[in-house]
C-alpha cells in the first residue's frame, strides 16, 4: 500500500479545484430556482440573502407585482434595510430568478 497524500488522492488532475464558497451559493440558487414558489422558499431566499439578524428583525412578503413587503421590526432595522436595498435584491434575484423580486418595499411594524 502507497501513502498517498490526501490532497492529491481527490484532486482531478484535469481541472482546478474550485473554492467551496463559491459552489454552494452556485448550488443553492440552482436548487432553489427549481422549486415553486412558495412563502417558504421566499422566506428561505430572504434569510439567506440578509443574515440571521436582520431575519429576526423582520417579516416579509411577496406580492404578485414583484414587490417584496418587508416590516422591519423599528427605524433603526429599517435603515438598515433600505441601506442594503440594492445588495439585498441582487442577492434575491440571483437565489430566486431575475423577475421574481422586482422592488423591495419597506415600512416600520406598527407593534412598535
Amino acid at each position: 500500500m502507497h501513502n498517498v497524500p490526501i490532497k492529491s488522492a481527490f484532486r482531478n488532475p484535469h481541472s482546478e479545484m474550485i473554492p467551496v464558497q463559491q459552489v454552494l451559493p452556485a448550488s443553492l440558487a440552482f436548487i432553489l430556482k427549481k422549486a415553486p414558489l412558495s412563502p417558504e422558499k421566499v422566506q428561505f431566499a430572504w434569510r439567506t440573502a440578509v443574515g440571521a439578524a436582520v431575519d429576526r428583525a423582520t417579516e416579509v412578503a411577496l406580492g404578485a407585482d414583484g414587490v417584496l413587503h418587508v416590516i422591519a421590526r423599528n427605524r433603526t432595522w429599517k435603515q438598515e434595510i433600505v441601506r442594503s436595498n440594492a445588495t439585498t435584491l441582487a442577492r434575491l434575484q440571483s437565489l430566486l430568478g431575475d423577475d421574481v423580486v422586482r422592488r423591495i418595499e419597506t415600512r416600520i411594524s406598527p407593534h412598535v
